[in-house]
């Protein structure tokens, strides 16, 4: 059937982006500013400008990958060695833009839209997308994501700045467990956003995996091993007992 041509009028379009506006400008900014008030204060440490911590958000978009960045040139690492384990924490990124694409994609979609689309997949937009969007119109999808993660981006870019000025004032403490407050606030949504036996048995190697990837597996690799690791026995279990319920049912 073709599409409706009224469904991509530009009314829809900017209502959609309002609705990821609307939706990424309370708990999901606010979590996001917590965890990354810490990294504009490590820029501060190593000696770099505030620009360069805001910057590092912007480009890199995830505050493991830019504790490694920075914690890289604070060790006196050479470049190519920053770029590439760097690159390495980032990696976990890959199976989540390859779920959430396919979302996004429609006929006539231009290439650089999805690639552009790719950069701001992270932890926050990825959950909250995986969950809204397979209710929602296609045509809506691809200005809602850009919405949401435009906000929580920009929300997370002022909160580095501020970070770079203020995490000297906040104890010690505090300053560590505002990194906390992304991860936690990732895990409640994954529980809100699973529906199936298989999405809980996923959840629950993941969980119960991590402190032995964190033990054995080198750091920023950890959660990609263990994603694909726990995923893959939560999918084997599920195929099985899929399997079996197939094969009672059989006459």
């Amino acid at each position: 059937m073709p599409a409706d041509p009224a469904s991509d009028s530009p009314s829809v379009t900017w209502s959609a982006l309002r609705e990821g506006i609307r939706d990424a400008a309370g708990l999901p900014a606010l979590m996001l500013m917590a965890s990354l008030v810490g990294v504009g204060g490590l820029a501060r440490d190593i000696g770099y400008p505030m620009g360069a911590g805001v910057l590092s958000t912007i480009l890199i978009w995830a505050a493991p990958g830019q504790m490694v960045l920075f914690g890289t040139i604070a060790s006196g690492a050479a470049l190519p060695a920053v770029a590439v384990a760097v690159s390495l924490s980032s990696v976990r990124f890959l199976p989540m833009t390859i779920a959430l694409l396919p979302l996004m994609r429609r006929p006539g979609t231009p290439l650089w839209v999805l690639l552009l689309a790719s950069h701001y997949v992270a932890i926050t937009s990825w959950v909250h997308s995986m969950r809204v969007m397979p209710d929602m119109a296609p045509e809506r999808r691809i200005p809602y994501f850009f919405g949401f993660a435009n906000t929580v981006l920009i929300a997370a870019a002022i909160a580095t700045g501020a970070g770079y000025y203020l995490i000297g004032q906040l104890p010690a403490a505090l300053a560590a467990g505002l990194l906390l407050t992304s991860p936690l606030f990732f895990l409640v949504n994954m529980v809100a956003a699973a529906k199936q036996p298989v999405d809980w048995l996923a959840l629950g190697f993941g969980i119960g995996l991590a402190p032995l990837a964190i033990a054995i597996v080198p750091a920023g690799l950890d959660l990609l091993v263990e994603g694909l690791v726990g995923g893959t026995m939560a999918y084997l279990i599920h195929r099985f007992l899929k399997a079996r319920r197939e094969k009672a049912d059989v006459p």
